[in-house]
């Protein structure tokens, strides 16, 4: 996935996952890539204990408040078919 520049007043959708948990994170960052770092070398908290994280999907939004609100109807899906179809493309939100 290609790196892209940050663009002020923007927020995106990201989603993470780890191989040797076989799991899925979701979250938001003005900053995918910096965020998929941090995760990645210097969080203590959940994403800690299933490193390494890859990043499958990333959807820019114009605001915090609309990322916000993406990553919350993701999560409140509570079902890994639904992230899947997600990063394959097949649902759009």
């Amino acid at each position: 996935m290609p790196k892209s520049s940050t663009v002020f007043g923007s927020c995106s959708l990201y989603i993470l996952y780890s191989v040797s948990g076989d799991r899925y994170y979701t979250g938001i960052s003005s900053d995918p890539y910096r965020r998929l770092e941090f995760h990645n070398t210097k969080e203590r908290g959940y994403t800690s204990r299933y490193r390494p994280w890859v990043l499958l999907f990333i959807k820019h939004y114009v605001s915090r408040a609309s990322a916000r609100e993406a990553e919350n109807m993701v999560k409140n899906w509570k079902s890994r078919t639904m992230i899947e179809q997600l990063i394959a493309g097949s649902i759009q939100i």
